[in-house]
């Protein structure tokens, strides 16, 4: 249990909820703010978290949402009886209408947690087999050219296609289940089902015409009898125009920094998977019922958090119905959201009985939501600290401390899981080999070989074709200094670093009296150490409650920050996220002069890191210094790291958030001189050139783009993919930046790891 939970009990007894008009003067912003009210004294209703936790939990908000263009968002959180809900902005911005607790949201893809727990209901019932072919329960979806299951759709292993054009995924009729999946009944599967992931909304259509087959009811009528009663979701519904009342929030969407409303969307014809609306207040109650097994038993419910996998033995980071996986040592289920008129994420850590619930009327907030989400569980279970990654500027201690970090979150996280909550760990089995096979992957001798494909390996250490012995060994740790410490300490280290986890570890083993197959020995042993130690030169007391851009005048820390930085150049806390939202923050944008300054900040303190030296490349091409850009894109992939995250499919990716079409053929020409042989660098640089009236320029590059197609491929072993790109043999990873997983309605948005809308996992 974290420290401010143990000294603030008491004081929980006598809080009182403040009113709403007690944040007004708050110094962030001038948003309106209405709270539900909480009960102290009433034991069958949620109690009011203590004032401190309350004030801490309405200032992150608040300084998330000073960074940029806002609607209204509604907050909600719990951690065992405990309950916060708050509202801010407006839920129509054009007649000042506030948005409340009360307030409805689209929900987007969270709907898909609905669907799958009705589905597992009447499996439980006997009315569903998770291993039925699909097209026996649905007629109107054919044969296809293999059997396709519900188990397969839970998991987004069909192979059942997902949006293919601007036509399929803006509908704006409405469609009744029948013509929902008319319009992807024909169409064939994109592979054989298990052999690869790829999220589709329409599946999960398909899942919602079974639940109407196996209960002899609507979908509408099943959800509300079954999942949002029990759940006590009062507002919860679908989104028809019958359902919307004056609570329902007007849609926005930015646009050149301004809002704009929404486009219209009819989300009937994605009803399974993405057509519900509901009050954050609701998605509490959904978290709540799923974490205490109200709607499905608990070992369904532990079913339904696995990850599933591949045939090839990769796992997916989505379960039946839910994103999950490991962050920073708490097992995380959740699923995000995005559609027209809305951004949505539901977060919930088991072992912490706590559940986090956004919703905001903003579209395409996939980002804000996780930086959110990510602070509020920094205040909610990790006693208020807040978690830093490390810069690693050493190729081959970066792809050791990533194997270390990857070791102690998912073996933490797990070990938890398994012993709080609904879940299993992996099949114990030759433990002696698991820690052998460990020793191996984060050996710098063997890392020193070849970096890139050490660091695929590792990325793999935690999967079933790697026999699972990143999470094996972990959570054998976990168990170890649990028996010696006791679970509290257990709770320390997500926020004290994977390498405090292994320095304990290291040290029980002498205490314990540990057999030595399940030791770490030299030279292991000793770099951990030396780690260890220089993290520990570079750590400030100041700031470790603090972060530099919620700061209201960050200048003051930079001192401070740089002369830490320098008792260890090369291994570092992180700070870059932290400069880099300064720059883009509201007291900087029109300052360019200023924000340059705090950019070169983060590329001083993170020369080789690769978001510094992007978001630069970004600045400095906005001022037309092209040739500038390269020198920086080149120094950014000297680490295996750097490598990865600028492949030309993450290249790709990165220019998603790039607004300026010349900004963006900037960005390309430096890619393309990265990897000149990169044929899909050349056909959007094609794109961008012809955008720009350069039609010459992009005849040119479609001639490259040409070439190098046609160019021999040379022959290469083949490596552990990282991607995930839509059509990629690869399932989501990319742990060691962001998570990867569903979040958004968009076509084409669903493979991109940022939009999963939730933190790095394995740090």
């Amino acid at each position: 249990m974290s420290r401010w939970w143990v000294k603030s009990a008491a004081v929980a007894l006598l809080a009182l909820v403040m009113p709403a008009s007690s944040w007004a003067a708050a110094p962030r912003a001038a948003l309106a703010m209405t709270c539900e009210p909480a009960s102290l004294d009433d034991e069958s209703t949620p109690r009011a978290f203590p004032k401190e936790v309350r004030a801490a939990l309405d200032a992150i908000v608040r300084a998330e949402l000073s960074q940029g263009p806002a609607a209204g968002l509604s907050v909600g959180v719990t951690r065992g009886p405990y309950r916060w809900v708050c509202a801010y902005g407006y839920r129509d911005v054009a007649r000042r209408l506030p948005a409340t607790p009360r307030t409805t949201y689209r929900m987007a893809s969270v709907t898909k947690s609905f669907t799958a727990v009705a589905v597992l209901q009447l499996v439980e019932q006997g009315k569903l087999d998770l291993d039925a072919n699909i097209s026996t329960l649905v007629p109107a979806y054919p044969a296809k050219q293999w059997p396709v299951t519900v188990r397969d759709l839970l998991g987004h292993l069909s192979g059942v296609p997902t949006y293919d054009g601007y036509a399929s995924s803006r509908n704006v009729k409405v469609m009744s289940t029948e013509a929902a999946i008319a319009v992807f009944a024909d169409k064939p599967l994109a592979f054989e089902p298990r052999t690869r992931y790829l999220y589709t909304t329409w599946g999960y259509n398909l899942l919602g015409a079974a639940v109407e087959a196996a209960s002899g009811k609507s979908y509408r009528d099943y959800l509300r009898e079954h999942v949002f009663a029990p759940a006590h979701m009062a507002f919860a519904d679908l989104d028809i125009i019958a359902t919307r009342d004056a609570h329902q929030a007007k849609g926005y969407r930015v646009v050149g920094g301004t809002l704009k409303p929404s486009r219209f969307l009819d989300v009937s014809s994605r009803f399974g998977g993405g057509g519900t609306r509901a009050t954050v207040t609701d998605m509490l109650g959904f978290g709540q019922a799923v974490l205490s097994h109200k709607l499905v038993s608990r070992e369904t419910m532990g079913r339904m958090q696995a990850s599933m996998a591949t045939t090839d033995g990769r796992l997916t980071d989505y379960g039946m119905g839910f994103a999950t996986y490991p962050v920073r040592g708490h097992y995380v289920v959740a699923h995000a959201g995005g559609q027209p008129e809305t951004t949505t994420m539901l977060m919930m850590l088991p072992a912490e009985d706590t559940v986090i619930a956004l919703a905001s009327n903003v579209e395409g907030e996939a980002r804000r939501m996780r930086r959110l989400s990510t602070r509020l569980m920094e205040q909610l279970v990790d006693d208020a600290v807040t978690r830093r990654e490390a810069y690693v500027a050493d190729p081959v201690d970066a792809v050791l401390y990533e194997g270390l970090s990857r070791v102690a979150s998912y073996g933490l996280a797990y070990h938890q899981w398994a012993t709080r909550g609904p879940g299993s760990l992996p099949e114990e089995s030759d433990l002696p080999g698991a820690f052998a096979s460990v020793s191996a992957a984060l050996s710098r001798k063997e890392i020193g070989r070849d970096a890139r494909a050490a660091l695929e390996r590792i990325r793999s250490g935690h999967e079933p074709r790697s026999r699972s012995v990143f999470i094996r060994v972990g959570a054998h740790m976990a168990r170890t200094l649990e028996k010696l410490h006791g679970a509290a300490r257990l709770q320390a280290y997500p926020t004290e670093g994977p390498l405090a986890f292994f320095s304990d570890y290291l040290a029980a083993c002498d205490a314990q009296k540990v057999p030595e197959p399940e030791r770490f020995g030299e030279p292991l042993r000793g770099d951990v150490l030396r780690l260890a130690e220089r993290w520990k030169r570079t750590q400030l007391p100041a700031l470790q409650r603090v972060r530099l851009d919620e700061e209201k005048d960050p200048e003051t820390r930079w001192a401070a920050v740089r002369k830490s930085v320098a008792a260890s150049p090369g291994f570092h806390p992180d700070y870059s996220d932290e400069l880099l939202r300064i720059a883009d923050g509201h007291a900087w944008r029109k300052q360019q002069t200023a924000r340059r300054r705090w950019l070169e900040r983060a590329v001083e303190l993170q020369p080789r890191g690769v978001d510094a030296r992007w978001a630069l490349s970004e600045a400095l091409l906005a001022a037309n210094p092209e040739e500038a850009v390269l020198p920086h894109l080149r120094e950014a992939v000297v680490t295996p790291q750097g490598a990865l995250a600028l492949a030309p499919k993450n290249f790709l990716k990165r220019l998603f958030s790039v607004e300026s079409t010349a900004v963006a053929a900037g960005l390309l020409r430096a890619g393309v001189a990265l990897h000149p042989d990169a044929p899909e660098l050349w056909d959007a640089l094609a794109k961008r050139e012809k955008a720009l009236g350069r039609k010459a320029a992009s005849a040119a590059a479609l001639r490259e783009a040409k070439r190098a197609r046609e160019a021999p491929k040379p022959v290469v072993a083949p490596a552990s993919p990282v991607s995930d790109e839509p059509g990629d043999s690869a399932v989501p990873d990319d742990h060691g930046l962001v998570p990867a997983a569903p979040a958004s309605e968009a076509p084409g948005d669903r493979a991109v790891p940022d939009d999963h809308g939730l933190v790095p996992v394995g740090k």
